[in-house]
């Protein structure tokens, strides 16, 4: 005879609708947050081909503050989701586990969003560190998976729709049915919550938002610290470029009426200083001051129709992005520099010497360094 095992008494209390309602709604906003500036970055990064004209170079930290956003939401969630499952993990253990076609549903969306929620907030914390322990490629499958998210979440407050409408205030029927010893118990739950949340954003978001970089602990990267005090992603020798000689540098600019220049020939050339921030995917940004000569002018010299698109093409032998797209707005844009100089001091070579791109409100993969070929395409 097979011994009788009972499923889990939970005698804490605060596992209630109440708790989940409140700490859902705050998550619900992290979420939607990380989500819409989550889709901007990715069409910003990967725009249509009948979308690329369409991408704005206005504002120049327009980029920086969508990413700033999407990544300190995405931190934020972290000390709310994991709150909102220790509220409602006890309904795990309820039997029976299928009650009817409803709870079925039910059940199925809270396991596709649970799942998916851990998987985008933790592969998403991991990215901001640049570590990928995983097999495939992160930027498809994240976003592949949030798509997954929001429609488990929206069946979700769909399904939970009545049980959030009785518990959404204080004074909700849901919630005075509810012991009122646990009210002091749970608004103390809730502050802890919100401090947790107010903490890891303090000491993290310093990395896109400079005036709090001095709070930094746990951001995997400090604004001020790199080359040329700007951080960098892939450095020249892991690009295979490593630092290329003056005179051996050649510019290849395409067109109706192509030409190549020097180095020489490019510093030789109208200089103008821009202040752009660098804003990557991971979080990090930082203004700097840019001097070098601008993309419409090579344009113009090129005799580059007015609609015309530019692919850049980088002289890096390895890794991502070694070819970027610019439609008309960021390539006709007066702030886009072939940039030679940073902060008043020729590139380093991890920043791109002897020339990269540097444009307005663009993601900081796609400003393209060790510049090689402009493209004029149609």
């Amino acid at each position: 005879m097979k011994p009788h095992v009972s499923p889990p008494a939970f005698r804490g209390r605060l596992h209630d609708p109440r708790t989940a309602t409140s700490i859902g709604r705050w998550l619900g906003v992290a979420f939607a947050l990380c989500f819409v500036t989550g889709l901007i970055s990715h069409v910003m990064q990967h725009p249509p081909a009948y979308a690329a004209d369409l991408v704005p170079s206005r504002p120049v930290w327009g980029y920086r503050l969508s990413q700033g956003l999407h990544v300190a939401s995405g931190i934020a969630a972290v000390p709310l989701l994991l709150a909102k499952l220790w509220t409602v993990y006890p309904r795990l253990f309820v039997r029976p586990a299928l009650r009817s076609v409803g709870h079925a549903c039910e059940r199925l969306s809270v396991a596709v969003l649970v799942a998916g929620a851990v998987f985008e907030v933790s592969t998403g914390l991991l990215n901001t560190a640049q570590w990928y322990p995983w097999p495939f490629s992160f930027v498809p499958v994240h976003y592949a998976v949030a798509w997954l998210v929001a429609g488990a979440l929206v069946l979700h407050v769909a399904i939970k729709a009545p049980e959030i409408r009785a518990h959404w205030t204080r004074r909700s029927p849901g919630t005075l049915a509810l012991p009122a010893q646990d009210g002091p118990d749970r608004r103390s739950l809730l502050a802890s919550v919100g401090a947790a949340v107010g903490a890891v954003t303090l000491t993290t978001v310093g990395q896109s938002f400079t005036p709090l970089k001095d709070f930094l602990l746990f951001a995997p990267r400090d604004p001020d610290k790199g080359p040329q005090s700007l951080p960098v992603n892939r450095t020249a020798a892991a690009a295979g470029v490593g630092r290329i000689p003056d005179e051996a540098y050649r510019l290849v600019v395409s067109g109706p009426r192509p030409y190549t220049l020097t180095l020489d020939e490019l510093r030789a050339l109208p200089q103008h200083e821009v202040e752009l921030p660098i804003a990557c995917v991971e979080g990090w940004s930082k203004s700097a001051r840019w001097s070098g000569v601008r993309v419409v002018d090579l344009l113009e010299r090129a005799q580059a129709p007015d609609h015309a698109r530019v692919r850049v093409v980088s002289l890096q032998l390895r890794g991502g992005y070694r070819v970027s797209e610019m439609g008309r707005e960021h390539a006709r844009d007066p702030l886009t520099l072939i940039a030679l100089r940073l902060n008043g001091e020729e590139l380093d070579a991890d920043h791109g010497f002897p020339a990269r791109l540097i444009a307005p409100n663009r993601p900081g993969v796609l400003q393209t360094k060790w510049v090689g070929r402009l493209e004029v395409t149609a």
